[in-house]
């Protein structure tokens, strides 16, 4: 990797794992996306046995550019990869990022283990690379993530209006959050206490 601010590194919780991505995980993602047929989200990327080159080629070039870096989340109970998520547009100067590409298969959502993952994540961010702020971005439309989000004690910086154009040129408005490193003590607090309920 070019820049060593992001390193590769694995998370361990009592309900996942966050191991690092390799290639060698497109059967065992493509097993978990089907799971739900996740891909079909017209709201979200997820990847299907058409696409998964493409968005591990693209995931690959930006870790090696020290803008991301990737993860597959491991169920501990069965060993099993469930999902995938990522730390990605990362600014190395100012040490900022965002949490994203996140997706779990069907089964495991609504579980706790993206409180958990998200936790892992965020600590990882604010308590090892020192990070000064952690963004969220989601799809307008994307109503369990914005729920999700909100949920974790991020707060909406804004909406960034035609944001982005699918595949189809259909045009994304995006939510912002973020969680700034003042506000990740009393985050983690509540974060804690959700998990221990």
């Amino acid at each position: 990797m070019n820049n060593h601010w992001l390193y590769e590194t694995t998370l361990n919780g009592k309900l996942v794992t966050l191991a690092p991505l390799n290639r060698e995980h497109a059967d065992a993602l493509l097993a978990a996306a089907s799971d739900g047929e996740l891909w079909n989200l017209w709201y979200t990327s997820v990847p299907s046995s058409k696409t998964i080159d493409a968005y591990l080629d693209q995931a690959f070039k930006d870790q090696k550019e020290g803008r991301a870096l990737l993860f597959v989340v491991i169920d501990n109970a069965t060993q099993k990869i469930i999902g995938s998520t990522r730390y990605c547009n990362a600014d190395n100067l100012n040490h900022r990022l965002e949490i994203g590409y996140t997706w779990y298969a069907k089964s495991f959502q609504r579980t706790g283990i993206n409180t958990e993952c998200k936790y892992l994540l965020l600590a990882h961010a604010f308590e090892a690379l020192n990070s000064i702020a952690v963004e969220f971005r989601t799809h307008w439309h994307n109503h369990a993530s914005l729920a999700a989000i909100a949920r974790l004690g991020a707060k909406q910086d804004g909406i960034l209006r035609n944001h982005q154009k699918n595949a189809e040129g259909v045009y994304r408005d995006t939510v912002v959050f973020s969680i700034i490193d003042q506000e990740w003590p009393s985050v983690k607090k509540n974060l804690e206490h959700k998990m221990t309920r």
